[in-house]
């Protein structure tokens, strides 16, 4: 894939479908995963350490990022610990607040210090993304996981928000800013414009990276072409 040779930034794919992933990997495109619950329920995941040993078997040289699923902070940080084992690769996923919204930091100070991979989650404001920065280890590798295509979804450009993020998390060189949640293949070229060091894509995305520099007059038509076919397939009258 030369049209994205020029790109610094990491792309993951994410998802819990076990073919994507094998898809995925041999393409050469990725150079990591992530996963979470609704992902893993949409692809019927029913047992979760069954899956992720599945996932680990086909991706034992790239990073994986697996999710705690309990709301108990105490119990957040036994399923950090146990995901942490499954493999030296795998980071732990840690949502920014639980559900009742408060936040998780101490517990992200707690794992940072012992070192563990942390990927932080479901975080959608630069405050956030400074207030998780200061509980930091310095020396742990963390992932700090914006979801920009949600922001987006609010009718807000995210790009100052990434940017604002990238600059809060400069001063640590072992912290990670990943773009979450794209929407589009032009997400990819935005988070790198950014200061972004990760993105994740879905495989729809993936599937739309040959297209990348694609002369648009062909792309016109070819998709005259895709309707003309479509509509005499479908035997359309005036």
């Amino acid at each position: 894939m030369n049209n994205i040779k020029g790109l610094k930034i990491k792309i993951f794919a994410d998802g819990a479908d076990i073919k994507d992933m094998e898809e995925a990997r041999k393409q050469g495109i990725v150079s990591g995963f992530t996963t979470n619950p609704s992902l893993m329920k949409k692809a019927g995941v029913t047992d979760y350490e069954e899956f992720a040993k599945k996932v680990l078997a086909i991706v034992p040289d790239m990073p994986v990022s697996f999710e705690v699923f309990s709301d108990d902070f105490a119990q957040m940080e036994r399923e950090a610990l146990k995901i942490s084992g499954w493999g030296n690769n795998v980071n732990v996923k840690i949502p920014v607040t639980n559900t009742n919204g408060e936040p998780t930091t101490e517990l992200i100070r707690k794992l940072s210090a012992r070192g563990l991979f942390l990927n932080v989650t479901a975080i959608m404001t630069a405050g956030q993304v400074g207030e998780v920065s200061k509980v930091l280890n310095p020396k742990a590798r963390t992932i700090i996981s914006v979801f920009a295509g949600r922001i987006a979804d609010s009718g807000r450009d995210p790009e100052p928000y990434m940017k604002e993020s990238a600059a809060i998390l400069k001063s640590n060189p072992n912290a990670e800013l990943l773009w979450a949640s794209s929407r589009e293949l032009l997400n990819i070229f935005q988070a790198e414009a950014c200061g972004c060091h990760i993105i994740t894509v879905t495989p729809q995305i993936l599937k739309k990276i040959p297209a990348i520099g694609k002369d648009l007059g062909l792309f016109s038509l070819e998709t005259v072409r895709a309707f003309h076919r479509d509509a005499v397939s479908s035997g359309y009258k005036i």
